[in-house]
């Protein structure tokens, strides 16, 4: 093993159990990489929806005191033994997918998004809402240097997941926005840079949310319940609300897809089987692969991608969870320990 120094505590924020606040932990005890892994001294970590999950218990198997946050920026600091990939001070991003058994059907068939005992950064894992973080090298990005810590923390998971949902959406003309958050605002970018027109749905009276979809480029934006001016090719629903799936059906022509790119989603109600007709399509997206985060980050830095964001200090990771919940974040919310 090769480190730079010896640390044995951390500050982090720690999960204790559903729908309660993050507690701030001055004491952590800090973790040395196994073989396989590194350590990241971390300087950014973005909040995300899925910790929204996590602390709300809507999904249920946290590893007990767990450290959230899966979009994770910071320097080597440690290297465990059998690591070639990565040196100390090198810049690592860290995703969401943070092992999978690379044995199954799933792996072998370059699946391994949907490895049944994958394990996932911030959930199983301890994450990034911390001062350090442990992760599996093989599962490391190295991160491009035309973006900024701050900048790319948010590409490892919202930029991952709309990529992903961009590619399962097929190559639509028109494409449908719902929600537009961290990763619409991301998605919107590779989506212009492909030359596809954007249609960009919104919280009901979310005049400022409209306004920045059409400051990166939408064709339109209105509410989420809206019709758009023109039938969409394909939509993507960021927003995990079930009654959307309905309402963009409706709204895409025959032939398109209506992609759900979150990991949880409240239930869908009940619909016509006319909204589904002339072979329109409904499908999920789950995770990422490591050749997902390969093809993005070529594409993100010739673009290149730029990200907005709010920053906020590790102890104020239940603020800036609390406004992402209220929608009063715009693009996305990231922690700098």
């Amino acid at each position: 093993m090769v480190t730079a120094q010896p640390v044995q505590t951390m500050r982090a924020m720690v999960f204790r159990r559903a729908g309660q606040p993050l507690h701030y932990d001055e004491q952590r005890a800090t973790t040395m990489p196994g073989p396989g892994q590194v350590r990241l001294r971390v300087h950014a970590c973005g909040v995300c929806r899925t910790d929204l999950h996590v602390l709300d218990g809507e999904l249920t198997q946290p590893k007990p005191a767990l450290i959230p946050g899966h979009e994770i920026v910071g320097r080597v600091d440690a290297v465990g033994e059998g690591v070639t990939a990565f040196s100390i001070d090198d810049r690592v991003g860290v995703p969401w997918l943070a092992w999978t058994c690379g044995e199954c059907a799933y792996c072998r068939s370059g699946r391994e998004n949907l490895c049944p005992e994958a394990c996932f950064t911030g959930y199983q894992v301890d994450g990034g809402y911390a001062e350090y973080a442990v992760a599996d090298a093989r599962f490391c990005f190295a991160i491009p240097e035309v973006f900024s810590d701050v900048e790319a923390a948010p590409l490892l998971c919202a930029g991952l997941i709309g990529y992903r949902a961009l590619r399962m959406a097929g190559e639509a003309n028109r494409l449908g926005l719902y929600g537009f958050g961290a990763a619409a605002h991301i998605a919107i970018q590779v989506a212009r840079h492909r030359k596809q027109a954007v249609y960009a749905f919104t919280r009901p009276g979310d005049r400022q949310g409209q306004a920045f979809a059409r400051s990166l480029g939408a064709e339109w934006a209105g509410s989420s319940m809206d019709t758009p001016p023109q039938p969409l090719d394909a939509a993507i629903l960021f927003a995990p609300v079930g009654e959307l799936v309905p309402a963009a059906l409706k709204a895409t022509a025959p032939g398109g897809t209506v992609v759900c790119a979150g990991i949880h989603m409240s239930d869908i109600p009940s619909f016509p089987y006319r909204l589904l007709w002339q072979e329109r399509a409904v499908r999920s997206v789950a995770n990422l692969t490591r050749r997902d985060g390969e093809e993005f980050f070529a594409v993100a830095a010739q673009i290149p991608v730029r990200t907005t964001t709010t920053v906020f200090a590790l102890e104020q990771a239940n603020e800036a969870l609390q406004r992402l919940r209220d929608g009063r974040i715009e693009g996305a919310a990231v922690l700098t320990p």
